[in-house]
């Protein structure tokens, strides 16, 4: 288990204007992604050091979004003004996630612009939905040269997570200590009593340290 992405909805101005104002400040542009049909939900992606991305998202007017929690969870935080949705962790056998919580993954995919088609299955929407502190799960199911990371300048890194929340709260949900699929990045908890939820995110850039 390890930190994958961080996934953030765009804000009312759309996905590439949200794009461009985050990508300008951290001196580098993301690209598109694609479209997610089974989620109703297109993104554009920026790769990072260690095996990690940043994720901007947008819902479609399609009837996928209405339907699929993931597309749900993207319109609900795009109706308050964007900004970050959740963070992901990906796990070699998504069927252990599936057995603790009862449920079967969803199928997901999308095409890159280039025609190359990246899938993978993911679980735990729904409790992100439910309290945004938790994590989702996902398990790839594309080699790892075609992992939204891959091409990352190193000079572009995660530097410091910032949740508000309860650290027992998330390896309860995890199935082990949250420090598992964090170890590598630095993680801020904050107002535990509060609003739960990545409250922001530092990235190291070659002009230094941009919080986000």
């Amino acid at each position: 288990m390890r930190l994958d992405h961080l996934s953030y909805a765009a804000g009312p101005d759309g996905l590439a204007n949200t794009a461009q104002r985050i990508g300008g400040l951290l001196g580098r542009d993301f690209t598109d992604g694609g479209i997610h049909p089974r989620f109703g939900t297109r993104n554009m992606v920026l790769p990072l050091a260690q095996d990690t991305y940043l994720e901007i998202v947008e819902v479609l007017d399609h009837p996928a979004s209405d339907k699929a929690p993931f597309g749900q969870a993207v319109r609900a935080r795009s109706a308050l003004g964007g900004g970050w949705l959740g963070w992901a962790v990906a796990v070699d056998d998504i069927s252990v996630a599936e057995q603790r919580l009862g449920r079967e993954a969803a199928q997901g995919s999308r095409h890159r612009p280039d025609g190359t088609e990246l899938r993978w299955k993911q679980i735990g929407i729904n409790g992100l939905m439910a309290d945004p502190q938790l994590p989702f799960f996902l398990q790839w199911e594309v080699p790892a040269d075609l992992h939204p990371s891959h091409g990352a300048d190193d000079a572009y890194a995660l530097a410091c997570l910032e949740i508000a929340g309860d650290p027992l709260r998330v390896s309860e949900w995890l199935g082990e200590p949250v420090e598992a699929p964090l170890e590598d990045v630095k993680v801020d908890w904050v107002a535990p009593h509060g609003t739960p939820g990545v409250i922001a995110v530092q990235i190291q850039t070659p002009g230094g340290l941009v919080r986000l």
